[in-house]
């Protein structure tokens, strides 16, 4: 999945746009969510060089929240690597090189925007059942 594709991909599935917040990074979008205004996605082209890689091309990437317990396992694969400046411990950075499958993408960007959700509280959640009880 390329950048266009997944930045088409968030705004139809998400109703949110990309912010450009750096002046000295033009490129760098990021998406979050209305409600909380908390990122669940950072899009960004650096040197593969900040990735760890060997060579000096540039490449895209996003970062996104994931579950803690999934971070090594996921950094084993392909195109995968530790965020690039963001907390490594809840972050990883995917490569937009197609070295990472478009569906595994996909996935990536819906459990960040799931783990950056606002937290229901107990007795909202209470309030929702009885309201879909009645309708």
């Amino acid at each position: 999945m390329n950048r266009k594709e997944l930045e088409k991909y968030i705004t139809e599935n998400y109703n949110t746009k990309a912010e450009f917040l750096w002046a000295k990074y033009p490129n760098y979008a990021i998406f979050r969510h209305n409600s909380n205004r908390k990122w669940f996605v950072l899009i960004m082209t650096i040197s593969k060089e900040k990735l760890g890689l060997p060579e000096c091309d540039i490449i895209d990437i996003m970062n996104v929240k994931c579950e803690t317990i999934m971070i090594n396992s996921f950094r084993a694969e392909k195109g995968i690597y530790a965020a690039y400046h963001m907390n490594k411990a809840n972050w990883i950075s995917v490569a937009l090189d197609d070295s990472v499958s478009d569906k595994k993408v996909k996935m990536f960007v819906d459990m960040s925007f799931r783990l950056t959700a606002p937290k229901i509280k107990k007795g909202k959640i209470k309030e929702n059942e009885i309201k879909n009880n009645l309708q």
